[in-house]
């Protein structure tokens, strides 16, 4: 409901997906996300948006309506994958190492697509939509004030991979563009030219929340683990350590995705 209302607003203003992303300080396929309603408008971009699309205060009024949403959102993931996913929600600190495909946390709707139609056994159409939904939900962790730290490392074969189609591929790689430009955002390749390597063995997610200890989150084949074993934790930050003084750096990686945009 929200989201037709601000696109009705916004071509009542005149105004494209891109313009007023400018003036409100968010990207043009965050507007059309929140406009398809398959992203949340947090209450601080209502309170930008109402004056700017001269909405009288109509925006503003559904913010209780959609804090209750935002509750109900963070509640609705699988059984297994709630505790993770609060924790990723409070996190002060994420750092991500990815292997077979981009992290969900980064991926765009179609590119989530791609991965959940592709997945067998097949799933229903209406759990596909509510997957993409609420991965991409997750997303508002970047947009979150004060701001997080963030730093992914992926493998080169990840990028490569044309999940999708090139027209997904290459949105998807514009997109990891953006995030990696962000101040609070380190965004890294390990290139498959490397002939060494201190962990072969699977990806891995390592959290920190405000005045806790560090947390390890891996999954394979749907299956979950959280890791807080502070031993095991530990084990995980050494190795992400290495990874990281292995891979290409931030400025390196940046300029690698951009030669790959322009050979898909």
């Amino acid at each position: 409901m929200v989201g037709r209302q601000l696109k009705l607003l916004r071509e009542r203003a005149g105004l494209s997906q891109s313009e007023f992303g400018a003036l409100v300080r968010y990207g043009p396929d965050h507007i059309s996300a929140m406009e398809r309603g398959v992203r949340t408008p947090r209450p601080e971009f209502l309170v930008k948006a109402d004056p700017i699309l001269n909405a009288n205060g109509m925006l503003v009024a559904v913010i209780p309506d959609v804090e209750e949403a935002m509750t109900r959102a963070r509640t609705r993931h699988p059984e297994w994958y709630r505790d993770y996913v609060g924790l990723e929600a409070l996190a002060v600190s994420l750092h991500d190492y990815s292997t077979m495909g981009v992290l969900g946390l980064l991926q765009t709707e179609e590119y989530a697509r791609a991965v959940f139609t592709q997945r067998y056994p097949p799933l229903d159409e209406e759990i596909i939509n509510k997957r993409i939904a609420d991965r991409l939900s997750r997303q508002q962790i970047f947009e979150r004030w004060p701001l997080p730290e963030f730093s992914f490392v992926m493998e080169q074969a990840v990028l490569e991979r044309p999940i999708g189609g090139p027209e997904v591929q290459r949105e998807q790689l514009r997109y990891l563009l953006r995030i990696g430009r962000l101040r609070n955002v380190q965004m890294q390749v390990m290139p498959t030219r490397r002939a060494e390597h201190p962990c072969l063995d699977n990806s891995f997610t390592l959290l920190t929340l405000k005045g806790k200890d560090q947390v390890g989150y891996m999954e394979s084949h749907g299956y979950p683990r959280l890791i807080i074993d502070r031993e095991e934790v530990r084990t995980l930050a050494a190795r992400y350590g290495i990874i990281r003084a292995q891979a290409l750096n931030p400025p390196e990686t940046l300029e690698m995705i951009e030669r790959m945009l322009e050979k898909v």
